[in-house]
């Protein structure tokens, strides 16, 4: 009971980094595509001012799921660490690269730097999600054993499912971030940004929606037992994350960006607790399950009780946060 209420927080921290860390990376893979210094420079200021407040407080939830896991789940933390420990490394030199790049383009002045540094910022929001896909490609399929470094540390997530994982990620990353884009821009009555980010997040949407049905026939190929759990235990999140997809779009299309919000991250949670109840009570497909590798009892009530006390602190705060940079500011009052 006790391993399966640090699971599922685990989870519930997993999900709120895929959906406010996922955004935020995908921001940076649209100032990518935002075009030249020029043409570009209206759409990288509102991406720099939605980002700006929050970035470094995103990533308190993979610091979140990390701890987590190594507290709760030893076994699975050392065989995921060690075997897979190529596109974890790269993807936490991708992360300290877009938080470096992004705070030096602001201080910039000459336009050589900015670029410089803005490519920099770009290319790591690209290529961390990216990596972190792999990562969860490679968990689902069934290629992390148990034990130290027991995996192949290459062909672990150099493989269809783990690719697959990648280029969802990136997709769905970006897709977020203009859902939540066009929020913003339409809060600033920014219309052309606004319609800008729309046909981006219908786009990203749909361009998304036939990855995963690619993905089909791959995870039937590559991974069978996740695709039997998708097909039967997790049928329903599946199609909830699907119906939720299809909503959104057509809320964005009727300009229901706050709606449209909602819906974009019920599509992307419902998809990783489908994945999550497809996999149960495997955390190592095939060999070690949630039972298996959890903590004694006293190490998971005193995780789940400092987690506790700790919530009171965290979750207040960031709320305050987001809900503070959420509200008009007086410029932008009086410019409307």
């Amino acid at each position: 009971m006790l391993a399966d209420a640090a699971l599922a927080v685990m989870w519930v921290g997993l999900t709120c980094y895929a959906l406010f860390g996922g955004a935020d990376f995908g921001a940076g893979v649209w100032d990518l595509l935002a075009g030249g210094a020029e043409r570009g420079r209206a759409r990288r200021s509102l991406i720099e001012h939605s980002i700006g407040p929050v970035w470094e407080a995103n990533h308190v939830w993979l610091i979140f799921v990390i701890v987590m896991l190594w507290s709760a789940f030893s076994p699975v933390f050392a065989a995921v660490m060690s075997t897979l420990y190529i596109p974890l490394t790269l993807a936490a030199l991708g992360i300290i690269a877009r938080g470096a790049a992004f705070a030096f383009r602001k201080a910039s002045t000459e336009l050589w730097q900015q670029r410089l540094f803005g490519a920099c910022f770009a290319l790591s929001s690209l290529l961390t999600p990216f990596f972190l896909g792999t990562v969860a490609g490679a968990v689902a399929s069934g290629r992390v054993p148990p034990g130290l470094a027991a995996g192949d540390v290459v062909t672990s997530w150099l493989n269809p499912t783990s690719l697959l994982g990648g280029v969802l990620a990136v997709v769905t990353c970006a897709h977020l971030a203009a859902v939540y884009l066009c929020a913003d821009a339409s809060r600033a009555d920014r219309t052309e940004l606004a319609a800008a980010f729309t046909r981006d997040a219908v786009a990203s949407g749909l361009v998304a929606g036939v990855v995963a049905l690619a993905g089909i026939a791959v995870l039937h190929a590559d991974a069978p037992e996740l695709f039997h759990g998708l097909t039967h235990r997790a049928l329903p999140l599946v199609i909830t994350s699907a119906v939720a997809g299809l909503a959104g779009l057509g809320l964005l299309l009727r300009r229901r960006f706050v709606t449209a919000r909602a819906a974009a991250a019920l599509a992307v949670a419902a998809i990783l607790w489908a994945w999550g109840a497809a996999q149960y009570p495997a955390l190592l497909v095939g060999s070690t399950t949630v039972t298996e590798a959890a903590a004694n009892s006293s190490v998971l009530s005193a995780v789940l009780v400092a987690l506790g006390v700790g919530a009171l602190v965290l979750v207040p705060s960031l709320w305050l946060l987001y809900a503070t940079f959420q509200r008009e500011t007086p410029d932008q009052q009086s410019s409307q």
